[in-house]
């Protein structure tokens, strides 16, 4: 229903919380349908020749590409949460398609089988992140750290680039895998086609430069129109894309054999987690500009119904689009009736215009691939990453690459592998600092990166900063011997506040290192343990070996309880 009503909040109930798109049709407002109608006719421009460039990148014909923005579209504005986002093929999920797909096409060219294997993939796509999505994981998405994201990118980005060359200068080549796809290049350079490398050029450029001088009109559909017609003019030597099938697929559950399934179901992971990371990240990013929120479990699910509709359709994989969801916002776009708009006009075109892109040139669909690429790529981060911490830049370029030197599948499960190695290196050898008091601040400080922190006589001050548990209880142990033998110490203060946790590993060790400190004449402190921590050092018994006084909540507060206790002892005397 259209009215002119505030929009719903995005509080729902009943199947309108199941089904985002409801909320928005009922209380769709009159006032936008002109806004939505054209940014949709705007989308669709740009849809149609990045569909077909990013379904010959997955090694399918250039239609199935339009057949899963039709489908990918339709599925995302019944499912999905956000008003904005805009789904499709992606340059960054080509790859790993067609490296997904390529070995199991035993019998050559075989496109009915390929379409059928993507499709697959795609449903297991689905599958994943729908179970996820009901299972409230929306933190999988998480698992690929920044680091590993963009190294994975920036070694996809330079793949996709070498393997486009070939079309870009009018040839073709068998190679797989970066190296062999670069030596397969220079060797095949002499069958070059100068047409096909003018117009891949100039409609490269256009892509390039345009957006530099006039952002209003989209680059990519000035240059794909471009390219079009001066090929169409002046009837040029190259090879285009030719007349589209007519009409739109019906339904169907593709299927090849049950042998299939695993390879596909191991390619259908790397897809789900690069495609959920950029996706919930794009989302979220658009939502907090216009004000709204979005769930990342809603988001999980709108983007494996989009899925699960495009292997329906012969389609393949999805993910999200920064650059087309911005072209919507700045064309104005308030609801997800543009993406259905935009399907629209695709699906009008293969209806009754299957033949007006018949003089569009395959070099002109590899620049719009390369183009995107160079979008992929972020040097600027890297250098970033050698500035602040070398740690991150070694991993950016592990990730690189095994993408470059293994192929995307193996590089994704690589890129995977580190982010995971990253978690665990980070909590099981996490850092430790000793600290020392800054005088003219009277805060206290890591002695290594506080110069003029003055470390206190006969007393340790040491920060641990992760939780303590099964894997790094042992190293906290080795630090604190460590630190005991060279400074000698008389009391030992733990400051805790960094400690989110303690296991009952970690409790053993802490039981054991407290009797083992003490026959050394070595007292033990701890500063600012959480009271949820001291709940747990208690059902753990330690108070029956650690001394209940000696828990201070600040480091001056624990000083002057030692000073005191030092002036009672040699009062004594």
């Amino acid at each position: 229903m259209i009215s002119d009503a505030p929009a719903d909040d995005g509080r729902a109930t009943g199947a309108a919380r199941i089904v985002p798109g409801l909320v928005v049709a009922r209380s769709y407002r009159r006032s936008w349908l002109r806004f939505d109608l054209v940014a949709g006719v705007v989308l669709a421009a740009i849809l149609v020749p990045q569909g077909m460039a990013y379904a010959e990148l997955a090694g399918l014909p250039p239609v199935t590409g339009l057949y899963t923005t039709i489908a990918c579209l339709v599925g995302y504005a019944i499912m999905g949460p956000s008003r904005i986002l805009v789904l499709g093929p992606d340059s960054s999920l080509g790859p790993l398609i067609f490296a997904a797909i390529t070995p199991l096409v035993v019998a050559g060219d075989d496109p009915a089988r390929a379409i059928a294997l993507a499709g697959m993939m795609a449903i297991l796509v689905a599958l994943i992140e729908i179970g996820l999505g009901i299972g409230k994981l929306g933190f999988v998405a998480d698992l690929l750290s920044k680091e590993v994201q963009v190294g994975y990118m920036n070694g996809l980005a330079l793949t996709i680039i070498v393997g486009q060359l070939p079309k870009l200068c009018g040839f073709s080549t068998d190679a797989d895998g970066f190296v062999n796809e670069l030596r397969a290049f220079v060797d095949g350079f002499d069958e070059r086609n100068r047409t096909a490398i003018a117009v891949g050029l100039a409609t490269l450029a256009v892509l390039l430069l345009l957006p530099r001088v006039m952002r209003k009109v989209p680059a990519v559909l000035v240059a794909v129109v471009g390219a079009t017609i001066v090929t169409a003019v002046f009837d040029l030597d190259v090879k285009t894309v030719g007349a589209l099938p007519q009409g739109l697929p019906r339904p169907e559950l593709p299927w090849t054999n049950v042998h299939d399934a695993l390879p596909l179901l191991v390619a259908a992971i790397g897809i789900t987690l690069v495609s959920l990371t950029d996706t919930i990240a794009t989302s979220t990013s658009f939502a907090a500009r216009r004000g709204e929120e979005v769930d990342p479990n809603q988001e999980m699910i709108g983007i494996g119904t989009a899925n699960l509709a495009s292997g329906l359709f012969q389609g393949f994989a999805v993910s999200t689009s920064g650059s087309r969801t911005a072209v919507a916002e700045q064309s104005g776009a308030k609801s997800q009736l543009t993406g259905l708009v935009g399907a629209a006009c695709v699906a009008l075109m293969l209806l009754f215009f299957n033949s007006i892109l018949a003089n569009l040139p395959q070099a002109a669909l590899a620049a719009v691939v390369i183009s995107a690429a160079i979008a992929l790529a972020d040097v600027a981060v890297v250098r970033r990453f050698a500035r602040v911490r070398k740690s991150s830049l070694v991993l950016s370029l592990a990730a690189f690459g095994g993408v470059v030197l293994f192929g995307v599948l193996a590089g994704i499960v690589l890129a995977i592998a580190l982010s995971i190695l990253m978690f665990f290196h980070r909590s099981w050898w996490p850092n430790g600092e000793v600290l020392g008091r800054v005088e003219r601040s009277q805060e206290w400080h890591s002695l290594t990166a506080t110069p003029d922190a003055v470390e206190p006589d006969g007393v340790l001050v040491y920060r641990w900063e992760a939780p303590l548990f099964f894997a790094n209880a042992g190293m906290f142990r080795q630090q604190i011997r460590h630190y005991v033998r060279r400074r000698r110490p008389t009391w030992v203060v733990l400051q805790c506040e960094a400690i989110t946790d303690i296991d009952i590993t970690a409790a053993d060790m802490l039981e054991r290192l407290d009797t083992e400190l003490n026959a050394m004449g070595v007292h033990m402190a701890f500063v600012e343990l959480r009271t949820r921590l001291h709940d747990v050092v208690y059902s753990y018994g330690l108070f029956q070996t650690l001394d209940r006084d000696h828990f201070y909540d600040t480091i001056d507060e624990a000083m002057d309880a030692i000073r005191l206790d030092r002036d009672e002892t040699d009062g004594s005397r």
